[in-house]
């Protein structure tokens, strides 16, 4: 029987350690079981599920989600979270602990090779400043992600799951599409965090989609979306100017892919953004 940790057991687990959470990491750390048992839910994480957890910190929801049945690969990038997580697990729910794989590293740097299988579905707790680059890194590296649920600032989340024609449609919405569906699915009360945040977070879900059919390839792809929203308020003609040698030059792809040179960025999905890099080497 799994125990999950409450407000008291992750305040001793912190002195214990030593632990000083500190803003350079994002660490606030879940302590309301109720919360976690949602996150696992609402990651549709069942028995056998290959789960790769980023940032388990003191292991609150990786107590979770190995309840659940799931074999865990933890990649937590601060050494002492790192080597208390397996011991945390093996006290409170040892039957579950051979199902636990905790790697000490930088998740923007794992590489597929370094985990024990591949995972099929992602589940994070991300400061804001490194959410959308870990996803978005995990994603290309990890094609057997099928699913993601990620708790983020609310701000960050609005803005990965804005969709073409919102005033927060940009780069993050952009790439996020460009693998699949993002959605907002719920909000996550400051309260259950420890110690308590300053920002409001909320869950986002993501399925993956078969990527566009496009001759370009996705660098180049995302190349045209960076040009684009480097200047959210120039026109793709100006904007794209840059990166296709002349404002003349964008606006001849713009055309030749049928896109509005007079248009901006955030009225593009990524169907068009692909279209625009597939005819960078076409026109004349």
């Amino acid at each position: 029987m799994t125990t999950l940790l409450g407000p008291a057991e992750i305040r001793g687990l912190a002195a214990e350690l030593d632990v000083r959470p500190t803003k350079k990491l994002g660490q606030n750390f879940v302590h309301d079981p109720n919360t976690v048992r949602r996150i696992v839910e609402l990651a549709g994480v069942a028995g056998e599920d290959a789960v790769l957890e980023v940032g388990p910190g003191l292991g609150s929801l990786t107590l979770g989600l190995l309840a659940a049945g799931a074999r865990v690969s933890a990649v937590e990038i601060d050494p002492v979270l790192a080597a208390r997580l397996p011991e945390t697990v093996a006290e409170r729910a040892p039957g579950d602990a051979a199902r636990l794989t905790v790697l000490e590293r930088d998740a923007l740097r794992l590489r597929a090779e370094e985990l024990p299988e591949p995972p099929s579905t992602l589940v994070a707790n991300l400061p804001y400043n490194v959410a959308v680059p870990v996803v978005l890194h995990l994603l290309a590296e990890l094609p057997s992600l099928a699913r993601a649920l990620v708790m983020v600032q609310t701000e960050v989340a609005d803005r990965m799951a804005a969709g073409p024609g919102s005033r927060i449609y940009g780069v993050p919405s952009v790439k996020l599409a460009w693998y699949g569906t993002a959605r907002k699915v719920a909000a996550v009360p400051r309260s259950v965090f420890w110690p308590v945040p300053n920002v409001d977070s909320a869950l986002v879900s993501f399925e993956r989609a078969a990527e566009p059919v496009t001759s370009a390839d996705r660098d180049a792809v995302f190349a045209v979306v960076d040009a684009a929203f480097a200047q959210r308020r120039k026109t793709l003609r100006a904007a794209l100017a840059s990166w296709a040698g002349s404002a003349a030059r964008a606006g001849e792809l713009l055309q030749a892919a049928g896109v509005d040179p007079g248009a901006r960025g955030e009225q593009l999905t990524v169907r068009e953004f692909a279209q625009i890099a597939e005819r960078r080497h076409s026109v004349a």
